[in-house]
């Protein structure tokens, strides 16, 4: 099979990594709802869908201004500004969720952690999109950067390059199984098991960034790379906020 792969029905050019991408959202959401009916959830049903909402708002305005940040040095015109637009990042995605949610639960005066019930069906969500992102080649941003490694593969661009698609569905393979151990075999704290994930995700991202030919414009760091950073420092707070609140009921 030749990449980007590019199969045609009807006289069609079928666009293969949007089609996985609208199964990424069904599938996902369709695991959500079996999780939900098989374990007691603590959130009203009410909270729950605005907490949703929550969610679903963050994502999709983080998702597209880390995206465009992704690409600092494009010229803005008339003629390109919907493609900008158009330009989304999971990484952007996941911490805007995050934002939402968080707001959304403020406004509603929910305090229950709410993340957990999310975190298997997220991977699975991912885990589909990034086959889509792999099928598509040098179509999709991606790709990695040229390369004498074994693993090294041609996109579609006649060049060996890593393929970062690849890289991440195997990580995703392995933490997805790492939390269902977690979950089924340790008694963990209600929010932990999202943060884990975030933590872990965020931290694979960073370093997997530096075989991905991106623009290093600060600090000889990404868009996503700082974005990351920013996910460690938002959890390191609210670690040292827990600790103080415990000293102060101590």
């Amino acid at each position: 099979m030749e990449l980007p792969f590019e199969p045609i029905l009807l006289g069609y050019t079928i666009n293969i990594h949007l089609v996985l991408e609208y199964l990424a959202f069904f599938l996902a959401f369709r695991y959500y709802v079996f999780l939900r009916k098989k374990r007691e959830d603590y959130i009203s049903s009410n909270n729950r869908l605005s907490i949703i909402l929550g969610a679903a708002a963050g994502a999709l305005i983080g998702s597209r201004l880390v995206g465009v940040l992704e690409n600092p040095l494009v010229t803005f015109s008339t003629e390109n500004i919907i493609q900008i637009l158009n330009i989304k990042t999971i990484m952007g995605g996941l911490f805007g969720g995050l934002l939402g949610v968080e707001l959304a639960k403020r406004i509603i005066g929910e305090t229950k952690s709410s993340g957990d019930l999310f975190v298997l069906p997220i991977i699975v969500g991912i885990f589909i999109g990034r086959i889509g992102c792999f099928l598509s080649g040098v179509n999709e941003f991606t790709y990695g950067v040229e390369t004498e490694f074994f693993l090294g593969m041609d996109l579609g661009d006649g060049v060996l390059r890593h393929p970062i698609a690849l890289y991440e569905l195997v990580f995703l393979i392995m933490l997805f199984i790492s939390l269902r151990y977690l979950q089924k075999e340790y008694v963990i704290q209600s929010g932990e098991l999202f943060k884990f994930f975030m933590l872990t995700y965020f931290g694979f991202r960073f370093f997997i960034e530096f075989l991905k030919p991106n623009t290093f414009f600060i600090l000889g760091l990404s868009t996503i790379q700082i974005l990351c950073i920013v996910c460690y420092v938002y959890y390191t707070k609210f670690i040292i906020l827990k600790i103080k609140n415990a000293r102060k009921k101590i």
